[in-house]
């Protein structure tokens, strides 16, 4: 999830301080052109994305804002688009009868450059893009409730009539086309660039504020570059906000998909990159790389990094995410102990283990998912941990031992109930692992995902409130105790309105791009709170687990399904509710759950102890 590695180098600044910083956005402040209403209803081929209407009017909502003192108002930059795409550039096919489909129904259709995702909700159809931007989900065999299509594999949710993503994970939209019934018969019309490339980023300001003359100053100050600084970064460019935004982090790269380290270990910074440079540059977005805050004075309103540059804010979003916990055994130094925190981290792993012996210390989602990688690497993968099933606080001890019992039919050896004593090396090289059970084991690289702490060190003595844990506790909008300082991400705990406000911590990658959303619409005075569903996933030799809901403290685990056959559903209750759920091959069940928990209906644990679960399907009465 979304956090800060320690670097060995010194830190330094890759944009905007003079005299020796250059911007990385080269030039990302613009002149503003001046609105212009637009009244007709347009489809955009796909390099115009992102230049669509801000609303039905062609006009930008304007937000005032408070921005190093001044009150200034401003207007989402709006452009006329592109000439209507002529007859050659489009597509228009009738593609079903209107009552070959039910109110609530979905289906895909094709219209030969590519396929639509058809929608009939209260009578009247919708058509969008059919694939999920995120991960290139059917969305087609996702949820339809409450004028949102929910995604199957990791619950994002796009509003039906705009295509707008309204809930998370994932940055961009689905294109809307245009539908018309003649003859009773439903035509859908679509760019033929939009049917190809099924996504589409949102209209978004450019910044007017030049930095240069006062680049010792900004108006937004993100330190994390995170899924949550990001979110935040682009909400806000997104609902009209035109001030400098800079973003710093301590990675020497710009933000990249961090679940994917763990699950992908050879993957390139390159191919985990959430936008490429041009995007920063494009809307002004400026990022500060390797750059480590060490200080912040929140009475000054200004922070100062490791090589003593101090930049002014006026609003602050803190998203430091969090630091790997290390061993503390003897030999806890040796050169191929390792944590995940970057690409690099991750492709070392894979380069010292191919052919070797591994052992992964800690059998939680991390730790299990790298196992699972490097079985068709290593010469030997070993799991060590001192639960006696993997995931077992989380996912209970009857799932666990289903997926222990998939790992082992994969080569992977378990010790359970144990931990690493000595970590021991030939000529500077680990060479073994000797556990407290007195079992000794070969190992050219061990991997430690033992969990994470807040990286939250720097603010100590800043006034800024840490509970006895070193998170940062939020409020519902995200604001810390101090005004204008916000916080996001998985050093904060937040009140989880379906779970009676509860203060939690959850270091989910959603999670972090809902929190990074909320803390800048309250940034620009919206009054937002955060109310989602929590939803996160994992991946291992081919098959997903799904999970959604928060399950901290459940009581009883009802399991609808077969374990053996990895094809299950899992409901986690605390008396007589779910409090959440988990499956396997059982898709849109998490995502139905997680519909059900978010439209603020209980589910009861009577109604899922039956095993007939047509009333969460939406195949019953």
């Amino acid at each position: 999830m979304g956090g800060v590695l320690s670097l060995q180098q010194p830190s330094h600044l890759c944009s905007c301080r003079p005299p020796v910083l250059r911007p990385l956005t080269m030039g990302g402040c613009f002149s503003k052109p001046k609105p212009v209403e637009l009244k007709i209803e347009v489809v955009l081929p796909e390099k115009e994305r992102g230049k669509e209407e801000p609303s039905a009017s062609g006009k930008g909502s304007p937000r005032a804002y408070q921005g190093n003192g001044t009150a200034r108002h401003f207007h989402t930059e709006e452009r006329l688009p592109a000439p209507y795409p002529s007859p050659q550039d489009c597509v228009e096919a009738a593609v079903c009868h209107v009552k070959d489909l039910e109110n609530g129904q979905m289906r895909e259709v094709e219209l030969g450059w590519g396929k639509v995702l058809l929608v009939k909700d209260n009578g009247e159809f919708h058509a969008l893009g059919h694939k999920c931007p995120h991960y290139g989900a059917p969305l087609v065999k996702g949820v339809l409730s409450r004028g949102q299509v929910r995604c199957p594999w990791h619950g994002a949710c796009f509003n039906i009539s705009t295509g707008d993503l309204e809930d998370f994970p994932g940055l961009d939209s689905l294109h809307k086309f245009q539908v018309k019934i003649e003859k009773e018969k439903v035509y859908v019309r679509a760019s033929k660039q939009a049917l190809q490339l099924q996504r589409r980023t949102k209209v978004m300001a450019k910044c007017i504020s030049p930095s240069a003359g006062h680049s010792g100053s900004t108006n937004v100050l993100i330190v994390g570059a995170g899924a949550a600084g990001l979110v935040c970064a682009e909400t806000l460019r997104q609902e009209g906000f035109s001030d400098r935004i800079v973003l710093c982090t301590l990675d020497r790269h710009l933000p990249y998909d961090r679940p994917k380290l763990s699950k992908s270990l050879d993957a390139q910074p390159e191919q985990l990159a959430l936008r490429p440079k041009e995007f920063f540059r494009a809307y002004g977005i400026e990022v500060l790389m390797e750059a480590q805050v060490v200080t912040v004075d929140v009475r000054n309103k200004k922070v100062v990094f490791k090589d003593g540059f101090k930049l002014e804010y006026s609003k602050l979003l803190l998203a430091p995410g969090s630091s790997p916990k290390t061993l503390s055994c003897k030999g806890k130094e040796v050169e191929s102990v390792l944590t995940i925190r970057t690409p690099e981290d991750a492709n070392r792993v894979v380069r010292l283990a191919r052919g070797r012996n591994a052992v992964i210390v800690g059998a939680g989602f991390l730790g299990m998912e790298v196992a699972a990688y490097l079985t068709e690497k290593a010469h030997s993968v070993s799991v060590v941990e001192l639960e006696e099933t993997p995931f077992r606080r989380f996912l209970g001890t009857r799932v666990g031992r289903a997926l222990m019992k998939m790992f082992e039919n994969n080569r992977v050896k378990f010790y359970m109930q144990t931990e690493v004593s000595e970590l021991r090396a030939q000529e500077g090289k680990l060479k073994e692992v000797v556990l407290k059970s007195s079992k000794v084991l070969r190992a050219d690289v061990c991997v430690v995902g033992i969990g994470a702490v807040p990286a939250t060190g720097f603010l100590r003595q800043s006034g800024i409130g840490l509970d006895s844990r070193g998170f940062i506790p939020v409020n519902k909008m995200m604001q810390t105790n101090v005004p204008g300082v916000f916080a996001a991400g998985d050093a904060v705990t937040f009140p989880l309105a379906w779970r009676n406000n509860r203060k939690v911590n959850i270091p989910h990658w959603q999670m972090a791009h809902v929190q990074g959303r909320v803390a800048a619409q309250n940034m620009l005075a919206q009054e937002a709170e955060i109310s989602t569903v929590p939803y996160l996933w994992t991946a291992m030799f081919g098959k997903s687990l799904r999970y959604a809901g928060y399950g901290e403290g459940f009581e009883d685990v009802i399991i609808q399904g077969d374990l053996e056959e990895l094809k299950f559903v899992a409901f986690y209750t605390k008396g007589d509710e779910v409090i959440a759920v988990a499956s396997m091959n059982y898709d849109p069940i998490v995502s139905k759950v997680a519909e059900v928990l978010a439209s603020g209906r209980a589910i009861r644990k009577r109604e899922v102890e039956t095993g007939d679960m047509s009333w969460l399907t939406g195949k019953g009465s």
